[in-house]
């Protein structure tokens, strides 16, 4: 069963054009990506636009690209459908909005520096998160984010982890858990298996 949460971030690449960051306004769910259902989403569009392009769908299966039409607030699967999930996803995870500061290191030359970050991570599972956030004096991460330290207001309390990055996009970064508590481990793990 593949399924894309309500809440979800799609980006839609377009020909010549930025990328295009949709939020899925409900959630839909098929036995194959191929399947899916049209998704609504909310983005910058308005009504009457239309757009082709790659969709990267993330979904509890995994993350994949898929040709796809947005048109009038609704994402349609178009074109030859994927044969594989390109990133399968190991672990069990939960989508949500859960408060997160911390600190940046980026490999940056003559050397690392660190910058203080601010926002939420909006994916967790047993295994890395996906954060968005931005530092203190602007819109976006810097480039060249390595690690991240971050306190995460989870329900069972503050959680404190380092990330190792994996994907870094704008105000976006999915990484993995590099350090982690005993305790927070274990809550976290109960906490991705709950449904």
């Amino acid at each position: 069963m593949v399924t894309v949460p309500a809440g979800s971030t799609l980006l839609l690449r377009c020909p010549g054009e930025q990328p295009l960051a949709l939020i899925a306004m409900a959630e839909v769910s098929a036995a194959f990506v191929a399947e899916l259902p049209p998704i609504p989403v909310l983005g910058p569009d308005g009504p009457g636009s239309r757009r082709f392009g790659i969709l990267e769908l993330v979904s509890s299966a995994g993350v994949t690209w898929v040709e796809a039409e947005l048109r009038d607030g609704v994402v349609t699967l178009a074109g030859e459908p994927p044969t594989d999930v390109v990133q399968r996803r190991g672990a069990a995870r939960r989508p949500g909005t859960y408060a997160a500061t911390g600190t940046a290191q980026l490999d940056s030359e003559p050397g690392r520096r660190l910058v203080a970050v601010s926002g939420q991570v909006e994916d967790v599972s047993t295994s890395g998160l996906l954060l968005r956030a931005a530092p203190a004096d602007g819109v976006h991460l810097p480039p060249g984010i390595v690690r991240t330290l971050l306190h995460i207001s989870m329900p069972w309390g503050d959680m404190a982890t380092t990330v190792t990055t994996v994907d870094q996009r704008a105000d976006q970064l999915r990484g993995t858990y590099e350090w982690m508590g005993p305790a927070d481990e274990a809550a976290l793990r109960e906490f991705c298996s709950a449904r």
